[in-house]
């Protein structure tokens, strides 16, 4: 009786591949039988690298501040060249044309009648002679029509006008006016009683007019000016006495008033 062989409990491991796939032996030269590596199984999960293309930042915004800046900067440097050029324009002409101011002088005033009525109205006739000399010798002076007040005190004695003229280079020119008290003046008692126990009257002389400059075929526009002569003095006549002649040959002063919409500057 021929003796059972019984299979072992563990079966036979199978035998070893070639790690190269190598044909060696009988084997059928497939694949490898091995599991993956770990690195090998996380690459195969990655996707493929792409470079993303960079992005430009986005523009910067000017401030409101920078351009408010930069504005006033630029209006500055208008303004500083703009005095700088009228400075250097002011020289030229002052060293071509050497401008002077015209002078004035009261050389005759004589007043013919003055009275003061009890009811403080005033009655007055006065005779004014002005010279005006215009001492540029490339400059000529055009003249408005002048307004004339003469003051005692605060009080108007005397209203009157010149006419307008034109005066010449190196010029002298003589004008004369008749004065009168303004016509419904009324005084209070105290300037009434004043005005009739003085035998003589401080004046103050006030004109007003515009006058322009022409400089060859150049005019310019007209501004105004004052003049104020101050320290005249005349004798009041009484009764029937001869009126007195004075001739003081007082200077004038000649301001210019700029006017500014509503502001008179002198």
């Amino acid at each position: 009786m021929a003796d059972r062989v019984y299979p072992s409990a563990k079966p036979n491991p199978q035998p070893p591949q070639a790690l190269n796939g190598g044909s060696g032996g009988g084997g059928a030269g497939g694949a490898p039988s091995f599991p993956p590596t770990k690195g090998q199984t996380y690459g195969a999960t990655l996707p493929a690298y792409r470079p993303q293309p960079r992005k430009q930042p986005p523009p910067r915004r000017r401030s409101r501040r920078g351009c408010c800046c930069s504005c006033c900067l630029w209006l500055t440097l208008i303004i500083v060249a703009l005095v700088f050029l009228a400075a250097i324009a002011a020289g030229v002409f002052y060293v071509i044309y050497r401008p002077r101011r015209p002078t004035f002088e009261v050389d005759g005033l004589r007043l013919s009648a003055f009275n003061v009525s009890g009811a403080g109205q005033l009655t007055s006739r006065l005779d004014l002679n002005v010279t005006a000399r215009n001492p540029n010798a490339k400059i000529v002076y055009l003249y408005d029509a002048a307004s004339i007040s003469v003051f005692s005190g605060g009080v108007d004695v005397g209203d009157g006008s010149f006419p307008a003229f034109v005066q010449e280079a190196k010029n002298t020119t003589h004008l004369g006016a008749k004065l009168s008290a303004p016509s419904g003046q009324t005084l209070d008692s105290t300037s009434a009683s004043d005005l009739r126990k003085k035998t003589s009257l401080p004046l103050e002389i006030a004109v007003d007019t515009k006058v322009g400059v022409k400089i060859g075929g150049l005019k310019t526009k007209k501004m105004g000016i004052q003049m104020r002569c101050e320290g005249i003095s005349i004798g009041v006549p009484k009764g029937k006495a001869a009126p007195v002649a004075s001739s003081p040959n007082t200077a004038c002063k000649v301001k210019l008033r700029i006017k500014i919409w509503k502001w008179t500057i002198s």
